[in-house]
């Protein structure tokens, strides 16, 4: 491959490819450029290191798992719904990511352990699609004023855990973990309820 045609996108894919083959522990950036047929100088060019490289892998693989996940916090149906159906979305990307591909999902359950600044961001995130949720619900009088929609927001998230954390990951194929879920799901938004 052309140096001088290589992406972004290209290094990602290869370093993707490199994790997926070696695993994180033995993975390098002179595979990746291996793999690309350049120098690892190259690679270099586009990541100053190797944790900048496997944070890029990592941020990646966490925007394509979750990017219905935005859409489903906006769209037009009640706040409850939406919940619902962000929740439902956000562990049916989870459990499809590990049953596709477990190796893949292994590897990143370990580069997700070392990018703790970048998880801690796409949390607040997910929290925030959260947030903006429960606040309509609030203002709509669907859901009970029950505190700040961020705090709830995080209360949500942490008490779904179990759905979407991959420390959990083994849990998601067990034959009641969809009946768990919805069950959960269903005592949640009870809680959040305006009665």
């Amino acid at each position: 491959m052309a140096e001088a045609a290589l992406s972004t996108e290209q290094i990602l894919e290869a370093a993707e490819d490199v994790l997926r083959r070696f695993g994180p522990a033995k993975a390098t950036v002179v595979d990746v450029a291996r793999a690309l047929g350049v120098s690892h100088g190259t690679v270099y060019r586009y990541f100053p290191s190797k944790a900048a490289l496997r944070a890029a892998v990592t941020q990646r693989w966490l925007d394509r798992a979750h990017a219905e996940l935005p859409a489903v916090a906006a769209g037009p149906q009640s706040p409850e719904v939406r919940l619902r159906s962000w929740l439902e979305t956000l562990y049916q990307a989870k459990k499809r990511k590990v049953l596709d591909d477990p190796e893949l999902f292994a590897t990143y359950s370990v580069l997700v352990d070392e990018s703790s600044a970048l998880i801690d961001e796409h949390r607040t995130e997910l929290e925030n699609q959260l947030a903006g949720i429960i606040a309509e619900g609030l203002e709509d009088g669907v859901f009970a004023d029950a505190g700040d929609p961020l705090t709830l927001a995080h209360i949500v998230f942490q008490a779904t855990a179990r759905f979407h954390d991959p420390a959990y990951a083994p849990t998601w194929s067990a034959p009641s973990a969809d009946q768990d879920f919805a069950a959960l799901v269903g005592l949640l938004l009870r809680g959040l309820a305006a009665h």
